[in-house]
Parts: C-alpha cells; sequence; structure tokens
C-alpha cells in the first residue's frame, strides 16, 4: 500500500500528551499572587499552546515575567510525573505509524527538558525522530509562526503535501496552514472542536486511531 502522508507532526500538549491539569494548576500556582481571586481554568484554557511569555504577559499585565516563569516551570517540574499521561490510543497508533514507516516529529512551545522528559515517560519517544523534535529552545519564531512546523520538515526532508501537523490549539493549526501542510484538529482539546474548524483545520480527528484513514492504512 502507497501511504497518502509520508511525514506526520504533533503537537504535544493537549494533543498527545494529557497535561492539561498539569499547566492550569502550574499557572495557579505561579500566578497565585499577581491575579484576582476569581482568576481560574476558564482564563487559562483559550491561550493555552501559545509560548510560555506571551501567556505570563498577558495574565500578569506585566512586561517582566522571568520570575513568573521560573515559578511556573518549578511546579510543573515536580509535580510532572504524578499529572503526564498520553491520551488514550497514541502509544497505539505512534506505534503503528512508526512500524508503517510514518516520519514523525513534534512541534511544540514547550522547552525542550520537559518536552523529552514527557515523551520518554509515556514511552513514546522511541517512535519519534529525535532530530524532529522543535521546541520553543529552537526557534526564533515560535508557532502561529511557520518556522517550527519548516523545521521539523526540513529535519525529515518531508514535502507539504504529504505532511500533516495535528494540534489541539489555534496556533497549530495557523503554523501548519502557513507552512503549507495538511491541518489536523484533535476534538479532545479543551478549547473545542468549533473552534479548530473555524481556524481552518482541513480535518478533526475524535479518536487517535483516524489517523489510520488520513494515512492510508487500514484499521
Amino acid at each position: 500500500m502507497t501511504l497518502k502522508i509520508r511525514t506526520i507532526l504533533f503537537d504535544l500538549d493537549g494533543t498527545i500528551l494529557d497535561t492539561n491539569e498539569l499547566i492550569i494548576h502550574s499557572f495557579l500556582h505561579a500566578l497565585r499572587d499577581i491575579v484576582p481571586p476569581q482568576f481560574g481554568r476558564e482564563h487559562i484554557i483559550p491561550s493555552m499552546g501559545q509560548p510560555l511569555q506571551d501567556q505570563m504577559q498577558l495574565f500578569s499585565g506585566l512586561e517582566e515575567v522571568s520570575h513568573l516563569i521560573a515559578a511556573y516551570r518549578e511546579i510543573n517540574l515536580r509535580m510532572h510525573d504524578e499529572y503526564v499521561k498520553s491520551f488514550p490510543g497514541v502509544n497505539e497508533v505512534l506505534a503503528r505509524l512508526h512500524e508503517a514507516g510514518v516520519q514523525i516529529g513534534i512541534v511544540t512551545t514547550k522547552m525542550r527538558l520537559t518536552t523529552e522528559r514527557g515523551l520518554r515517560y509515556t514511552g513514546l519517544y522511541d517512535y519519534i525522530q529525535p532530530h524532529a523534535i522543535v521546541t520553543i529552545d529552537d526557534v526564533t519564531h515560535p508557532k502561529p509562526h511557520p518556522e517550527p512546523v519548516l523545521m521539523a520538515m526540513e529535519a525529515l526532508g518531508a514535502q507539504p503535501e504529504t505532511t500533516m501537523m495535528v494540534g489541539d490549539s489555534i496556533v497549530d493549526i495557523q503554523s501548519a496552514e502557513t507552512a503549507g501542510v495538511i491541518s489536523v484538529g484533535v476534538a479532545w482539546s479543551l478549547k473545542g472542536e468549533a473552534m479548530l474548524t473555524e481556524s481552518g483545520a482541513r480535518h478533526i480527528i475524535h479518536d487517535m486511531r483516524d489517523l489510520y484513514a488520513l494515512v492510508g492504512l487500514e484499521l
């Protein structure tokens, strides 16, 4: 069988790794003396997926947020293994894609330390081409700019017409579409399926195994 798609790039948080509660908890901890008492998860969810510095500046109203980022990362690292797990079907699907010869990369606004830690902890690291893990540490312009997607594609020698970018947020879809690759949104996004459709996602998957049909593999 000839595969329709040869390369799949995945966002990390909220797409293949369920880190949602860890992220929300980390923000609430870091911002506890900065934001009003009514500040909660509903204020955090819409911007999840954006660079951490941008989010901290948005939530705090401060320009200098290095102390808030440090507080976020401290609690995030400390609580990491207690909260992080892969979403249902992710390990099975990435193993099958890898076995079928699909190139797999990661494009995330997360730093490399916690990106690789999460992939190793959940057993996903072995299915991914390590040179195609693009983090916030590797780029000048993070998502929604196309640079991270283009960088991962270059590392894999991938072509846009046979490449997918799978993500849970608007910035994933925007980065994919601007880079000319096929954008795929995940319906389990905390931001909602409708938001991904409205942002231009060409496909929406409701189960990770839905990728098989898009790639050209039998279920």
